[in-house]
């Protein structure tokens, strides 16, 4: 609230003698609302009761019952009297120095002769006094004691200046902390956090550092450097799991930026922390994990791949390909439909692997644009053969986890369709299977809808995901595509070819078909063929290729017909 007048602090006169109590009232009054006390003892009952918060105390020194210096020394170890300013006022000009160095924020000698020099000076102190608590309470973290991320990073600075000492810098991150909370509660994740912060705190008393909190379970250090951080990590494991006990088990991603590059902004090398920290995401094999050169390179070729998207897919860089898939039941396979994958042919870094830059704009939310992309070319690839070969090939499409949840996924879908003269017969939506996993309820719902308009839907890499078996009853798809490490598999290995098999029965109680990718050999495609599946993909029939190639395909497919 913003205020055209400020409202009046209230000020505390404490002085055995009525004159210079009334003088010290009439000098403040027309800024300040003033309370009286007439020795120590009244002054700290009248603090104590916390009846009036003030902001600001005049001390005579020289009082009956308890002394100024008394009231002085009290305050200055009372942590909730320390914050108030106060100025200590007597006609011992000697005791300035003292009094100052006792805690007192300023000096009045007496006599109160000069009222403007005395109303300017606790201006000044009540002034600085609240810049401070403002400054304070932005400085330091409320609830682990630890700086905020602003101060943090400025107090860095101002230790660089005289610090030439190897330094690190070290990210800290909770795995799963929001399942902390949300299983034993807000007060045991505080806690939790808080214990973190001490231990933190303790690492820092041996050595030079600074630490703050980032966000709710994510810290950052400053420390002087060390050969190796294992002792520390597992000091930190024992320390949590001693203080946590059974309740909530605690794992912690620490990510280094050993030996700080001080060319660098202490902002890049905590960047750079946190990228060998967000590494160790989903792998519980070790717990901490440095900066390197091959992290940075890869920062940097991710930088690049997110930067240049939007000009490729205008110059059209990206291509798709298809790969065919074929019903195998009837005496010979027969080209059934075909599945749209995405390539990148960059015109600087050549071809980049779907592997490289798909999972990269999963995370940061770049693949719609990709799938959108691929969404248009196909859908025109379509009717193109259509119009060319009279013939209707339908393509699976990826619609990824993000996709299923913009709520103009359907109408987008649709006037794609449109503008290319098709129908939802024309186009296959993949959904990974995992995906059904995130929010079953949700995605169930947007599915149900899409195959109302006519849509059907592949759950794509059955068998590698998450689903239950009892939501595989209330799953709303149409095609079952098996997971293609079983297929490889299924010669060499019992335990993927009974996976298979159950694959199989599943899609039979389901009453849906099954296609199986990963094909290489005709041992594999008897094998399937013999369990009853209807539909394959693999590198038997043919790779992903470009449009042209595939049109190849579709002219044998129309030469059969006509023989």
């Amino acid at each position: 609230m913003l205020f055209k007048t400020k409202p009046k602090r209230n000020v505390l006169v404490v002085d055995d003698e009525l004159i210079n109590r009334e003088i010290l009232g009439n000098i403040l009054c027309s800024e300040y609302d003033v309370t009286y006390a007439g020795d120590g003892r009244q002054a700290l009952d009248i603090l104590r009761s916390k009846k009036i918060s003030f902001s600001l105390i005049l001390l005579d020194l020289m009082m009956p019952y308890i002394k100024g210096e008394e009231v002085l020394a009290i305050c200055r170890e009372d942590p909730d009297l320390a914050q108030i300013p106060i100025i200590v006022m007597t006609q011992d000009k000697d005791a300035e120095v003292a009094s100052i160095c006792a805690g007192a924020d300023d000096f009045i000698a007496k006599p109160y002769n000069m009222p403007e020099v005395i109303l300017a000076r606790c201006r000044r102190i009540v002034d600085l006094y609240e810049k401070k608590s403002l400054i304070d309470s932005a400085e330091i973290d409320s609830l682990t004691g630890l700086y905020s991320t602003d101060f943090f990073f400025e107090y860095i600075k101002q230790l660089e200046q005289y610090n030439n000492s190897k330094m690190d810098a070290i990210v800290i991150d909770i795995e799963h902390f929001h399942l902390i909370n949300e299983i034993y509660g807000r007060k045991k994740g505080d806690m939790i956090l808080k214990k973190v912060a001490d231990v933190l705190s303790e690492e820092l008393v041996s050595n030079i550092g600074i630490a703050c909190r980032l966000a709710a379970d994510t810290f950052f250090i400053y420390l002087t450097g060390m050969d190796d951080h294992s002792a520390f990590a597992d000091r930190l494991t024992e320390e949590m799991s001693l203080f946590s006990h059974s309740s909530a088990r605690i794992r912690f991603r620490i990510g280094i930026n050993k030996d700080v590059d001080r060319n660098d902004s202490p902002e890049q090398w905590f960047d750079h922390a946190k990228l060998a920290c967000d590494g160790l995401r989903g792998d519980y094999t070790k717990q901490i994990s440095y900066y390197d050169q091959i992290l940075h390179d890869r920062q940097i070729y991710h930088a690049r791949l997110i930067n240049d998207i939007d000009e490729s897919i205008k110059n059209h860089d990206f291509k798709v390909y298809y790969q065919p898939k074929y019903a195998i039941l009837g005496d010979k396979p027969r080209l059934k439909s075909c599945e749209a994958l995405i390539r990148w042919k960059h015109p600087e870094l050549g071809m980049i692997s779907p592997g490289d830059f798909v999972p990269l704009f999963e995370s940061n939310g770049l693949v719609q644009k990709i799938d959108r992309y691929v969404w248009e070319e196909a859908a025109a690839q379509i009717a193109s053969w259509k119009e060319i070969y009279d013939r209707s090939v339908h393509v699976s499409v990826n619609v990824s986890r993000i996709d299923i949840y913009d709520p103009e996924l359907q109408d987008i879908l649709l006037g794609i369709l449109k503008n290319n003269g098709l129908t939802t017969e024309d186009m296959l939506l993949e959904i990974t299977e995992s995906a059904y996993s995130d929010n079953a309820d949700g995605l169930i719902e947007v599915i149900n809808n899409l195959r109302a308009q006519g849509f059907k839907i592949e759950m794509d890499d059955f068998g590698a995901g998450y689903s239950s078996l009892n939501m595989l009853t209330a799953l709303p798809i149409d095609v079952l595509k098996m997971d293609m490490e079983f297929v490889r598999n299924m010669l060499s290995d019992d335990k993927s070819l009974k996976l298979c098999e159950l694959v199989m029965d599943i899609s039979r109680f389901l009453n849906v078909p099954v296609v199986a990718e990963g094909v290489e050999d005709s041992d594999q495609l008897d094998m399937l063929k013999k369990m009853g599946c209807e539909y394959v993909q693999g590198y038997y029939f043919s790779k992903p290729v470009p449009a042209e190639e595939f049109a190849d395909l579709i002219k044998k497919e129309n030469d059969y017909d006509h023989d």
